[in-house]
């Protein structure tokens, strides 16, 4: 079956335009120009790709992927912001609730097109997010951009593979061996004094998350969600 995608869009010309380009590609579309609307019809319809606009009437586009992300039938829903908002905070917003991909207009037919057709592959194929969200931690696998409460940390690339790893298996302890030869890359297990030095100054970066970066004496490190989350 040709996937369906839900674009909510309050620019009716804009709106046809993407659905014209994704629908050559064999894809249906639903246009929606209300952000209360457009709610409505997700939670209904259950598309297998949401494009959203951020500045909509009725509800913005941040407030209907906050409302998809609570809902058990749509948490999941592959969602791409579409939106002419280009500053890097509007997109670390986005990205640290979870969204999948973010583009500005102006945009390329063609790269929308393409980043749709992956968000689709992705999902159908059971791949892992390259957005991971652990409450108010999240990390970017794309960009290598990780944030705390919405805000960029400033990381280093050893430190942001260490996290991105870990969060990626929260509660399961990783040797830590394992882990300086696999996201490290030291084959000389006479390095691990690096590896305790790079989660110390993750721990110090995260503040009060800190603890989020566990010990298995002995072993090695794992991920521990945040409390809200660990239910």
């Amino acid at each position: 079956m040709a996937a369906h995608i839900i674009i909510v869009e309050d620019d009716e010309d804009i709106a046809a335009l993407v659905a014209f380009n994704l629908e050559r590609e064999g894809w249906t579309c639903t246009l929606i120009h209300n952000g209360t609307e457009a709610w409505e019809q997700i939670r209904t319809q259950l598309p297998d790709c949401v494009i959203l606009d951020m500045m909509l009437p009725g509800m913005s586009g941040v407030e209907i992927f906050t409302l998809m992300k609570a809902h058990e039938f749509t948490n999941n829903i592959p969602t791409l912001f579409l939106t002419a908002r280009a500053q890097m905070d509007d997109k670390l917003e986005c990205l640290s609730l979870g969204a999948d991909d973010y583009i500005t207009k102006p945009f390329s037919s063609k790269e929308l097109k393409l980043r749709v057709r992956n968000l689709l592959h992705r999902a159908q194929a059971g791949a892992p997010r390259l957005i991971v969200r652990q409450g108010p931690i999240c990390v970017d696998k794309i960009t290598q951009i990780a944030t705390l409460d919405g805000e960029p940390l400033d990381l280093t690339l050893a430190e942001f593979k260490i996290l991105a790893y870990l969060m990626e298996h929260p509660g399961k302890v990783q040797d830590r061996y394992e882990l300086q030869q696999n996201i490290l890359g030291y084959s000389d297990t006479t390095q691990s004094r690096a590896l305790d030095s790079h989660i110390k100054r993750l721990r110090q970066k995260l503040g009060e998350y800190a603890d989020c970066i566990a010990t298995e004496r002995g072993v090695g490190y794992f991920f521990s969600p945040p409390a809200e989350q660990s239910e």
